[in-house]
């Protein structure tokens, strides 16, 4: 198992990767950035600073460098890549990461199943309550909105406080918990809603604190989704769903989601495992009429994407 001394590879250099290596670098942590779909990166220094909600700053120089560059990854591997590279990186992963933790800071749900098919035997899933953007180079805005949970997914449950205890520092907080998957489907459904009603309206995260119309539209979303959870075994209760929504939409009023991000940047979504996994389970069950609205809203954002990319769909 790591110790004090392990080295944290964050794998995916976004906003939120960024914004952890700094954090972690404050409490002295040995943090390197690695590029996982850019091969032969060459190594070097980075100096990100960080925008707090209170104004403050906090900056740190971060080494950079390629996955393809390390034959072994010795210590603990946090993924903030986009999820739908993960098959590819699972199978660039396999060989170099050994038995080290591997620690998935990533929306949406089966996320994980690149790695469980490929057999890692550290595998953790943490669920983020936290936003990012990257305004300019070297410049990242951050708004945490509650404590971010981490559980096992296959591995030593005994390993979990220590995977917590490296990764938790005063600005980015992460607790352990037990039994992670009724918030990982609770945080997909949430993202469900931000990752589409945002970035076709073409607002900011709190719009559902200032539109009951909106609100009324993210409730029926996260009926839809609710009823495919139940039916999935994960029971959960639309209010309570709601509250987290609301609290989200509130501590982040003024960011844009990540998908708005990657759409006015010409980049490829994680639709596919948000809105359509839910689509996909409701075909599944034999009931895709349940997930209408779910759907639709999944279909815009794939064309927006496609149209911002001048792709083919």
């Amino acid at each position: 198992m790591t110790t004090q001394t392990s080295t944290i590879y964050i794998i995916g250099a976004g906003a939120v990767g960024k914004a952890l290596a700094v954090f972690l670098k404050q409490r002295d942590k040995q943090v390197i950035i690695l590029r996982g779909s850019i091969d032969n990166t060459t190594e070097h220094d980075e100096t990100t600073t960080v925008e707090m909600p209170d104004g403050c700053s906090i900056s740190a120089t971060i080494k950079v460098s390629a996955l393809s560059n390390y034959t072994t990854l010795d210590g603990i591997v946090v993924l903030t890549n986009k999820s739908y590279g993960n098959g590819k990186l699972a199978q660039k992963l396999k060989d170099k990461i050994g038995s080290s933790p591997l620690v998935l800071l990533q929306n949406g749900l089966n996320v994980e199943e690149p790695f469980l098919a490929a057999q890692f035997k550290q595998l953790y899933r943490c669920v983020l309550f936290t936003s990012c953007q990257q305004p300019a180079p070297g410049k990242i805005k951050f708004k945490p909105a509650n404590i971010s949970q981490v559980g096992l997914v296959t591995g030593n449950p005994a390993n979990l406080a220590t995977i917590v205890e490296q990764l938790d520092n005063p600005y980015l907080q992460f607790s352990a918990n037990e039994n992670i998957q009724p918030v990982v489907w609770t945080k997909a459904i949430v993202n469900s809603v931000f990752n589409t009603v945002c970035p076709l309206l073409e607002t900011d995260n709190g719009i559902f604190t200032r539109s009951p119309m909106a609100l009324q539209l993210a409730e029926r979303i996260i009926t839809e989704c609710v009823l495919i959870a139940n039916k999935k075994g994960i029971l959960l209760q639309v209010p309570a769903i709601i509250d987290t929504l609301l609290m989200i939409s509130r501590t982040s009023s003024g960011q844009l989601i990540s998908t708005y991000q990657d759409i006015l940047n010409k980049r490829e979504t994680e639709i596919e495992t948000l809105n359509f996994a839910f689509a996909d389970m409701a075909r599944q069950l034999q009931i895709p009429e349940a997930v209408t609205e779910t759907r639709l809203l999944g279909d815009l954002i794939k064309l927006k994407s496609a149209i911002s990319r001048q792709c083919t769909y």
